[in-house]
């Protein structure tokens, strides 16, 4: 694990940005580092968990962990490398949560670095919603759950022994519905992927931030 500058936050909520993936469906081009407005979408994940008031802010790096390193600015970030990404989301979601035990953080944002069109003020509704370490708190979109998800620490352990393949929390999520405090963030943010080379259109178009 490696720190650039982290700083002390007061917030009691963590930002936990997923970067790891391969893009597999992209041609082996890491997620990381696919290019938006000029810069790496890593380092849109780690802002819009800052800007939206998380901290510390934990990225979770895998594929090409070296060359994002290098080429990225992440301010303010701890990075920590998951040598078992090639496993999945759930593997870097264990990692991420591992990372955050003894920060003194109380919740926990979970952020995909795969989906730039959410931005700081999504992430600040979700937390905003937060209140207790048993907080259980998700974007949603026209009613539609989705991302930033607000994990209580109380949470965490369940999670991650939730937490397998490339479904991340969706099983525990799925299974805990109706205690789900849900934020509709649809006029601040949208929730697109960038998994296939179709979805690449998304990148530089204007969207909300």
């Amino acid at each position: 694990m490696t720190e650039n500058n982290a700083e002390e936050h007061p917030a009691p909520v963590a930002g936990l940005l997923l970067a790891a993936g391969g893009g597999r469906r992209l041609g082996g081009r890491p997620k990381a580092l696919l290019t938006h407005r000029g810069r790496p979408l890593v380092e849109h994940g780690a802002l819009a968990l800052r800007a939206g008031g998380c901290g510390p802010v934990h990225v979770v790096l895998g594929a090409a962990a070296d060359e994002v390193r290098e080429r990225a600015v992440l301010p303010g970030s701890v990075l920590l490398d998951n040598p078992d990404w090639a496993d999945g989301m759930g593997s870097s979601l264990r990692a991420g949560l591992a990372s955050l035990a003894g920060t003194g953080a109380r919740a926990a944002v979970v952020l995909l670095v795969d989906q730039p069109g959410i931005g700081a003020a999504a992430v600040a509704r979700v937390v905003a919603a937060y209140r207790s370490p048993d907080s259980l708190v998700s974007a949603a979109y026209a009613g539609r759950r989705g991302h930033p998800v607000l994990f209580g620490a109380n949470r965490w352990t369940a999670v991650a022994a939730d937490a397998r393949g490339d479904r991340g929390a969706r099983d525990y999520l799925r299974a805990r519905e109706s205690e789900i405090v849900l934020v509709e963030c649809g006029d601040v943010a949208e929730p697109f992927d960038i998994d296939t080379e179709e979805d690449l259109w998304h990148l530089d178009r204007d969207h909300h931030e």
